[in-house]
Formats: structure tokens, C-alpha cells, sequence
């Protein structure tokens, strides 16, 4: 299989005040960049205009809208219009220090006084959310100076600097600023332009950005049908950036016309119990590390990410800041064995034929590998493959055994695991699990600032996840960004951002 070659940064941290300051990278080219030019891109949608109320437009919004923070190749956070922070050694007071000259597309100067806005209306009139979340624990927020921003939390909560990457910074100024902004003003490369819903967004560049000389474009069109083959428009001239299959991925990159490069951060695609009100044989973990010993990793990984996929039993990539190569190397299921599931299996007493395994999935390819591996022990399985609402639903019926899924790229490893928390938010993917000392080890990580005890801490709580067999990891891949060869200088982002410190919109050129 394919590992990710990540690189990784320092991530400063300690168990006094904890700093993140400096320049953004500096960009170099094999060749000079070339201005102007029209970048095709087509990734995913934009659901609305108003950057603080989206649920998926982030890969388009950051084409015109930017954050204080970014998030590195690592997972680790970074300054964007913040040139630094510093985090309190208690962990409960940020403050953010803004770049100098930041100039909004109308012209104005970004000041501490509209950050402070910001943060006030996502905390006061956006309800859904994981910053939403995050902001019910702010404190106060408060403008010593034009530069200076500093929020207090009421508990120390560390994925904030994180999370701050996807709170936008728009003008109060925007038209429906007060109820639901129609044309966001914001500090990035391109502006708001002309947008007609499910169809384009046509974005000019912003002549006065704040990165000198950046954008080298005039424009970025996105694309935002649904019913387009970006792939064959992308052959035939018509896009320039698109998001693909792995299949389709894999084809591509054999064609030297076009280059093909993995968002930083992957889905992880997993085996779920179920953990809330499990059924017997289902209850005992020797039926549920059987299960696990029948599957073959390896051949999996290859039908679900076409061989761009990563074998582990993680929840992040090589590479990634909260990676742990020992846990990777101890993973004893990363070969299947037959033999050791059916001496588990006869150990606890069940005979695999009278049971019959309740198996839900939504309506994708790659869990039918997994319920034909269990097959092999002899267990009968009634699979139920469902839409997005529809495996919701069931998922949170509890009448299940075994699921397999996949969730994408999160701005921080706590959304992960706050999904397998007691009252974490829509648990019913990793099967409501309900344990108290899992609890308390993901809630002191989050509250822990330096970052070794916390990636500890966050060790130690997937540890408990694996030795109860809540879940098991079978993989990681990342999703496949295609570009046509005469795109220069893109790089995507941690996530699905197409504008970050390090790489994405503001820094492409067209060399033809």
C-alpha cells in the first residue's frame, strides 16, 4: 500500500505559555509566475453566501474568505491574518496579534474591532456547528488595540487555535450582516463575485491582498454543478482544478498532462459495533476481535482508494501530528488470520451459522467487502445499505450489529473523538458507545495545553477504543485534487481549504 509522505513541522508547545509566531512560508517556483490567467476549478458546493452559516462550502468560501489560523500539512496550526498568538498557560486566554495592512475587498483595514465582531455574531446567531460549540466556552473577547485580539475561555479548551482556521473573517459591512450576509467582503486573493447558486461562482482577484504579488490569477470560476463529469471536462480543456474519484485519480496521474496531489488531512474508514445496545454474541469482545481477525485490510483499502490508500488502525495518516508509529506497528490486525477468529469464536461459545449479523452501511461498494470477509466464518448477514437520512436513522435505532463507514477530514483530532464521547454530537456512526473513563481521557486532552501530555492523553483514550473493540480502523485515504499540468504552485489544503499558508488559490499560476 501507499503511505503518505507528510511533511511535518515544529509545533511549539510546552507546559508554560505556549507561542505560535513567524512568517508565512516563503513560496519559490522552478519558474516565474505568470499573472492573470482564469482558474477553472470544480471541488465541492456552495450551500450559501453567509461564511459563518455553512454545513460543506469551505472548499469553495476560502477562495474569497480567510481566517486568524491555518492548518499546516501536519495537522498542526499555524498564523494566517494573525502574524502570531500565544496561548496562557492555563490554557484559557488566546491572543491573537493581526497582521499589519490587511485590507477587506471594499477597501478597509482590517482592525481588531472587526475580528471582535466576528467572533460575537458566530457566538450570538449561528446555532449549529463545531465552532458554534467551541464559542458557547468563550468567556470574554476583548480589543486592547487595533492589533491586538484576546479571548478568554471558561475552561481550557486546546482545539480552539484549530478551529479559529475556519472562523471567516467578513466586514460588518456585508450586505445582511445582521441576519444572513448575501455578499460576504472578506481579506481573501479573490472577492465575492458573481454567484448563481448550483451553478458558478466567478471570483475576481483582490487587487490590494495582502500577500505581495499574490494572486497571480484574475479569477477563479468554481464550479459548483453536480451533474458534470469534471474529470472528462477536465481532459477536454474545460476545468483546470477538480475533484476525483480514486479510480479516476489513479488514471489521471499516469497522464502527464495532468498532475494529481492528496488533500493533507483523510477519511478513515472504519468497522463499527454496536455499543450502545449490543445484542448477544455481539456484546462479547471475542466475537468482535474475531470479526476484525476475518478482515483482510490490506484488500480492502485497495477496493475502497484504488491503491492511494493507507493500512493502519488510526484515525490519522503518517505523518500527522497525533500519528503513533508504535500503536501502527503493534496493529494485530493489520494481516487477516481465520484461524485465530474461529479459535476466538469457539472460546466464546458461538457457533457462527445460527447467528445471523444485522449489517448497515450507506450506499457505497466497499462495506459489501467486509460483510463477504465475515461471511467466511460462517456467519449469515442481512446487509442494509441506505442514503445519508436514511442510515441515520436506522444507525440511531440501535437494532444493528455492525456497521462500515468512512468520515472525512476534521480542522482538529478532537472531532474525532468527541464523536465517540457519551453526549457527543451524532455518536451513531461509531455505534453511541457510553463510557465514562473514555469520557474523562478525551475531556482532559482537550483541556490539557502542552501538546505531548496531550497527545498522550489522546493515546491512551484510542488505547481503551481499541482494547473494547468499539471500533476498528481498517484504513486511511485521502481525497485526489486533479489538476491539468499547466496548473503551477497549487497545493491543496489540510482539509478541503483551496487558500491556506502554505499552499492553494492565492499562490497558482497558469503556464499556458
Amino acid at each position: 500500500m501507499t503511505i503518505a509522505n507528510l511533511s511535518r513541522r515544529t509545533f511549539l508547545a510546552s507546559t508554560a505559555a505556549v507561542g505560535f509566531a513567524g512568517l508565512l512560508p516563503h513560496v519559490t517556483f522552478a519558474a516565474e509566475p505568470a499573472k492573470g490567467g482564469v482558474l477553472k476549478y470544480a471541488t465541492l458546493g456552495l450551500d450559501t453566501a453567509d461564511p459563518h452559516r455553512h454545513t460543506g462550502s469551505i472548499a469553495v468560501q476560502q477562495i474569497y474568505a480567510e481566517a486568524l489560523t491555518s492548518i499546516s500539512a501536519d495537522g498542526s496550526v499555524e498564523p494566517f491574518l494573525a502574524e502570531s498568538f500565544d496561548i496562557s498557560p492555563d490554557g484559557k486566554m488566546y491572543t491573537f496579534r493581526l497582521r499589519e495592512g490587511v485590507t477587506f475587498h471594499n477597501g478597509d483595514v482590517m482592525t481588531a474591532a472587526d475580528v471582535l465582531a466576528n467572533i460575537e455574531r458566530v457566538k450570538t446567531k449561528v446555532a449549529g456547528g463545531w465552532l458554534a460549540s467551541a464559542m458557547k466556552l468563550v468567556d470574554t473577547v476583548t480589543a486592547p488595540d487595533a492589533r491586538t485580539v484576546v479571548l478568554t475561555m471558561r475552561e481550557p479548551y486546546a482545539p480552539l487555535a484549530n478551529l479559529m482556521s475556519e472562523l471567516w473573517i467578513v466586514s460588518p459591512k456585508s450586505d445582511g450582516w445582521d441576519d444572513t450576509i448575501k455578499t460576504p467582503i472578506c481579506t481573501g486573493p479573490f472577492r465575492f463575485g458573481e454567484w448563481q447558486p448550483k451553478v458558478k461562482l466567478t471570483a475576481p482577484a483582490h487587487t490590494t491582498y495582502w500577500r505581495k504579488g499574490m494572486p497571480y490569477l484574475s479569477a477563479v470560476e468554481a464550479d459548483l454543478r453536480d451533474d458534470v463529469d469534471k474529470a472528462l471536462a477536465m481532459r477536454a480543456g474545460d476545468m483546470d482544478v477538480v475533484y476525483v474519484r480514486a479510480d479516476i485519480a489513479k488514471q489521471l496521474a499516469a497522464d502527464p498532462n495532468f498532475a494529481v496531489k492528496p488533500l493533507k488531512d483523510a477519511a478513515w474508514f472504519f468497522v463499527a459495533f454496536n455499543n450502545r445496545k449490543p445484542r448477544k454474541p455481539f456484546d462479547d469482545p471475542r466475537v468482535r476481535q474475531a470479526l476484525a481477525y476475518a478482515v483482510d485490510k490490506a484488500a480492502f483499502m485497495n477496493f475502497a482508494a484504488a491503491g492511494s490508500g493507507v493500512v493502519t488502525n488510526q484515525m490519522v495518516l503518517p505523518g500527522n501530528l497525533y500519528f503513533d508509529q508504535s500503536t501502527h506497528d503493534a496493529d494485530v490486525h493489520a494481516k487477516p488470520d481465520l484461524d485465530k477468529a474461529r479459535a476466538l469464536l469457539k472460546d466464546a461459545g458461538v457457533d457462527p451459522a445460527k447467528e445471523t449479523i444485522e449489517f448497515v452501511s450507506w450506499q457505497e461498494n466497499y462495506p459489501q467487502v467486509i460483510v463477504q470477509m465475515v461471511r467466511k466464518l460462517g456467519f449469515k448477514v442481512n446487509h442494509v445499505a441506505l442514503d445519508d437520512l436514511g442510515a441515520q436513522k436506522r444507525l440511531g435505532q440501535y437494532d444493528w450489529d455492525m456497521n462500515c463507514m468512512s468520515s472525512g477530514p476534521r480542522a482538529d483530532i478532537f472531532l474525532r473523538y468527541v464523536r465517540m464521547m457519551s453526549d457527543g454530537p451524532n455518536p451513531v456512526l461509531w455505534g453511541g458507545i457510553q463510557d465514562a473513563e473514555l469520557d474523562r481521557l478525551v475531556k482532559a486532552a482537550v483541556a490539557e495545553p502542552a501538546l505531548d501530555k496531550r497527545k498522550a492523553l489522546y493515546l491512551d483514550a484510542w488505547h481503551r477504543v481499541m482494547d473494547k473493540y468499539y471500533v476498528v480502523v481498517l484504513g486511511l485515504a485521502a481525497n485526489q485534487i486533479a489538476m491539468r499540468a499547466a496548473v503551477k504552485g497549487y497545493e491543496p489544503g489540510f482539509t478541503w481549504s483551496p487558500n491556506w499558508a502554505s499552499g492553494g488559490v492565492a499562490q497558482t499560476w497558469l503556464a499556458d
